[in-house]
């Protein structure tokens, strides 16, 4: 009762699956992905060993028709199931068993795969695949990207309720101490697609990185109005006065620490980065 796509970015070296369903909770089942090694989308009536069981094989070294072929054969509930592979080197699969509920199929291409069941169509797919390879930037971008042609083009034809993004990359997580570059799911929403988007948004936003020409200098107006917002909350005693002092500097620490934007800015050198100051004048302005 799903649809999803997995992929490879070759120029960063991750992989990624995003999948969205009329069944809650998806992304406690469909997404399996390991850096280094490949990505795994199991569903239909997933059988989840898939996940674990495809990775251990893609670690191996095995292909990612190999590993469909090997876990299929071995399946006695093969032709209820439905898998997509892309492999360490972006090689990509996808299988679909003879009584999957309609309409249900896949495709596949360089570093992708997709596939879904019970679809309003085959234009699900399709329409997938032309997003994700018409989209520009990086891949959490392209997966929701695809993940919205396939929601606006019918998706899941019983419905909307759940959807999830799981991308892996070496030392990717948070300080670098996992593989876990990105992971979100939205469980339980009338709109759970849109929903991701808007958690991709808030990632992007607490941990994105501005380059230098998008850093805004704590002076001026800009700082004014950060100066009010923090009196309003309580951070600052002193009335807005424009000018970068240590009471300032010191307010400005525990409210950007506070709404966790501590790596978004640098208060030694005064500057915030735009998106983030945007951000917290439109939210307390």
């Amino acid at each position: 009762m799903t649809f999803s796509i997995i992929a490879y970015d070759m120029k960063d070296e991750s992989w990624g699956v995003a999948v969205a369903s009329k069944f809650p909770a998806v992304g406690a089942i469909v997404p399996w992905a390991q850096a280094g090694i490949g990505a795994i989308a199991t569903q239909a009536y997933a059988n989840l060993s898939f996940g674990s069981h495809g990775l251990e094989l893609l670690q191996q070294g095995l292909s990612a028709e190999a590993v469909i072929a090997r876990l299929t054969s071995a399946d006695p509930g093969r032709e209820s199931r439905q898998i997509g592979v892309v492999d360490f080197k972006g090689k990509a699969a996808s299988y679909t068993g003879r009584e999957c509920a309609t309409w249900a199929g896949g495709l596949s291409g360089t570093g992708y795969a997709i596939q879904g069941n019970i679809l309003a169509s085959a234009d699900v797919i399709y329409n997938m695949e032309g997003s994700f390879l018409r989209t520009s930037g990086d891949l959490a971008t392209r997966l929701h990207a695809a993940l919205m042609a396939g929601d606006r083009s019918g998706g899941d034809k019983r419905g909307r309720q759940s959807a999830a993004i799981l991308i892996v990359k070496a030392k990717g997580g948070y300080g670098g101490y996992t593989d876990r570059l990105l992971d979100y799911r939205v469980d339980d929403d009338p709109d759970p697609v849109v929903k991701l988007g808007e958690l991709l948004y808030l990632h992007r936003l607490y941990f994105g990185k501005s380059p230098e020409n998008e850093r805004i200098q704590l002076k001026g107006i800009q700082l004014v109005n950060l100066q009010k917002i923090m009196v309003k909350l309580g951070y600052l005693g002193a009335p807005p006065s424009g000018t970068y002092d240590p009471e300032t500097q010191a307010a400005l620490r525990n409210f950007t620490g506070n709404e966790n934007f501590e790596e978004r800015v640098d208060l030694e050198k005064g500057w915030i980065d735009w998106p983030v100051l945007e951000y917290l004048l439109k939210k307390f302005s």
